[in-house]
């Protein structure tokens, strides 16, 4: 085939628009992984989720996203086999756009946080059954990425649940959880900047003139800058976050932290005085000792005012009887965290202030992760598609070109703005109840699986990892009964089915159109 041949720009042009789609289809599908536990634990609005998704997605598609991209169109099969037959292939990577887009729309309409990268394996598979059956099918790395679906959430849970153990014996169980809490900062925001830093530096894109760089250089300028980081934090962050805990209570004391009172005070102060006829006369304040307290008669020998003005329960009644239509005040108390044993971790405002700000950095890492990832599953087969397109061959030896990069980050984002919160629920919500502690636990692990992945060149499944981080924390943290294991079952028989639907779908596309370009 020529270069630039006018035979293939209809099959260019539609897999460009195929190509977006799918970008929009990963975005509203995938990217809940990196923003919706810090959804699910109200750190973050889903706007402002978006907002940081739409920055960071598209950095970690530029700067790593090229790593994959070369697997995912060059890795799993044997491209020599289409010599001569460049519009055959040309098919079939927008077969397996096609294939993986449509069953990616319907699995977000169905509010299920399926895998971009079965969706795209299983398209290519298909695909390439119909044109050359098993022959130039690469099973060593089909083989490797199928291994990588089932360590994958192993690994990642596994990880999550050591740091969330470690925080919560080390930190949360402390009799001052704040002090060993702002002293784990700096180590916290040095090795989550560190680990950025290197994913970008060592063996970086020729784009970038970092493919050049030796290990050694690499390890010496990610951990400078992440110990730097640090330094800046201990010096600047940990005395703001102290003063701002400090300050966010009435009286001095973190313990009463106003970032609670919002979900917390949802009644005005309602005092019940006993009165005649075994009723109540209901007064409203905003506080207790400005009520008049006057003597009454009542037929039943209870309830009493405490020296404080407030109510004690009648003898032999519960303050939830139903014989007495008792209201009681809604305190703000700390978030509880139950944990495996029956025992309790208080989840103090404090630390909820101090994770929250953890929570967002560890998404931000996650989402640039899953941009250097799964940004590959959405352009992978288009930048084949170009790269024959303007070499008139198959062996696509030029470089991921930027712009399909950047084009690939955008569509992302569209689909993330568009349709990105009905995942978001799933992964944030629904599965199980999530807090800034175990948010910043589940960040951790599966952004540092997915980045070491994509440095390998493996295309992990961002989803895999994030399910199985939230499914270990959730468990270690409140026992069987913390997971929603039937929405969990769901999503596990989404995942199985991913791959033969998103195969039939491109296979049967390839099977109508190939008549035309051969």
């Amino acid at each position: 085939m020529e270069a630039y041949s006018m035979d293939a720009i209809w099959l260019v042009v539609i897999s460009f628009l195929v190509s977006f789609v799918l970008a929009c289809g990963i975005g509203a599908n995938d990217v809940a992984n990196s923003f919706g536990t810090s959804v699910g634990s109200k750190v973050l609005s889903v706007r402002s989720a978006c907002i940081l998704a739409t920055v960071f997605e598209m950095a970690g598609a530029v700067l790593i996203g090229y790593k994959v991209s070369d697997t995912m169109r060059k890795g799993i099969l044997d491209v020599t086999l289409y010599e001569n037959n460049e519009l055959e292939l040309i098919l079939g990577c927008l077969s397996s756009l096609v294939g993986s887009a449509i069953w990616l729309i319907v699995a977000t309409f169905l509010k299920l946080p399926i895998s971009g990268t079965h969706s795209i394996v299983g398209a290519t598979v298909g695909f390439s059954l119909v044109c050359r059956g098993t022959q130039g099918l690469h099973f060593k790395t089909l083989a490797m990425i199928v291994a990588s679906w089932f360590v994958s959430p192993l690994l990642s849970g596994v990880v999550s649940v050591v740091l969330f153990v470690a925080i919560r014996g080390l930190i949360l169980r402390a009799e001052n959880p704040l002090t060993p809490a702002l002293r784990a900062l700096p180590f916290f925001y040095m090795a989550t900047i560190s680990v950025n830093i290197f994913s970008i530096v060592h063996n970086g894109p020729k784009l970038l003139y970092l493919d050049n760089i030796p290990l050694w250089i690499a390890l010496v300028v990610s951990i400078g800058i992440g110990a730097l980081t640090a330094i800046l934090v201990q010096v600047f962050v940990v005395p703001w976050q102290r003063k701002q805990v400090l300050d966010s209570s009435r009286d001095g004391s973190p313990r009463n932290s106003k970032m609670l009172e919002e979900a917390s005070k949802t009644l005005p102060v309602i005092v019940e005085i006993p009165a005649n006829n075994n009723g109540y006369i209901l007064a409203e304040s905003e506080s207790l000792s400005d009520i008049p307290i006057k003597e009454c008669k009542t037929d039943i020998e209870g309830p009493r005012l405490n020296p404080h003005g407030n109510v004690t329960p009648a003898y032999g009644l519960s303050p939830n009887s139903s014989a007495v239509p008792l209201i009681k005040e809604k305190p703000i108390e700390p978030m509880q965290i139950e944990v495996k044993g029956d025992e309790e971790v208080s989840e103090r405002p404090e630390i909820v202030r101090v994770f929250s700000f953890l929570q967002i950095l560890t998404a931000t890492f996650g989402s640039f992760a899953h941009g250097g990832n799964d940004v590959s599953n959405a352009i992978g087969p288009l930048v084949a598609v170009w790269l024959i397109f303007i070499d008139g061959n198959v062996l696509q030896k030029s470089e991921t070109p930027l712009f399909i990069l950047v084009f690939g980050g955008i569509g992302i984002a569209i689909g993330l703005w568009v349709w990105g919160r009905r995942v978001i629920q799933t992964i944030g919500e629904d599965l199980t109840k999530i807090t800034p502690t175990t948010g910043f636990s589940i960040e951790i692990g599966a952004a540092m699986t997915v980045l070491l992945a994509s440095k390998i060149g493996i295309p992990i499944s961002t989803t895999h990892c994030k399910v199985g981080s939230v499914v270990f924390v959730g468990w270690a943290g409140s026992s069987s009964s913390g997971v929603d294991w039937r929405l969990f079952r769901n999503i596990i028989s989404a995942w199985i089915v991913t791959v033969p639907v998103a195969g039939v779908l491109s296979a049967a596309f390839t099977f109508a159109l190939r008549p035309l370009v051969i």
